[in-house]
């Protein structure tokens, strides 16, 4: 549980270390600015952005009934990210998995992936595609959900 904010929460210590710095230094405005970059950055970095995940089983049962991608990720992953603001509210419409606390997740994308945990990777109809368009993910949701 813990793995998944130490980005996030490096970022604020960081932030917060380097802005303390600058208003000692006499600098309170650019203190407050860098602090709020920080700030900003451990937000997106955060499963906070994502919508909620569940277990890898979970989701291909769900996926089987109705049809719906399943999206393997990780918090800190650029790629994954990419792909969540690129697919808006439609986001919702999508299973999302969080490889780092569901180790079944994790073996599903290594079983994908020639053994690597490379994400994001999204399963639409029982077939695995690793970092695909955000565009491509979106026209495989239906439009009537």
């Amino acid at each position: 549980m813990m793995r998944v904010w130490i980005l996030p929460m490096l970022l604020v210590l960081c932030g917060s270390v380097a802005a303390t710095g600058l208003v000692f230094a006499g600098s309170p405005g650019t203190a407050a600015a860098l602090l709020l970059v920080f700030l900003l950055l451990a937000g997106v970095n955060s499963p906070l952005v994502f919508p909620r995940s569940i277990g890898a089983e979970e989701a291909r049962q769900r996926s089987t009934v109705d049809g719906r991608p399943v999206v393997f990720w990780r918090p800190g992953c650029a790629y994954c990210l990419r792909l969540r603001i690129r697919l808006g509210r439609s986001a919702r419409q999508v299973y999302w998995v969080d490889i780092w606390r569901d180790p079944a997740g994790a073996a599903a994308v290594r079983e994908a992936n020639d053994g690597n945990e490379t994400v994001p990777t999204v399963v639409v109809d029982g077939r695995s595609h690793t970092n695909p368009d955000p565009a491509w993910v979106r026209s495989r949701l239906s439009p009537s959900r």
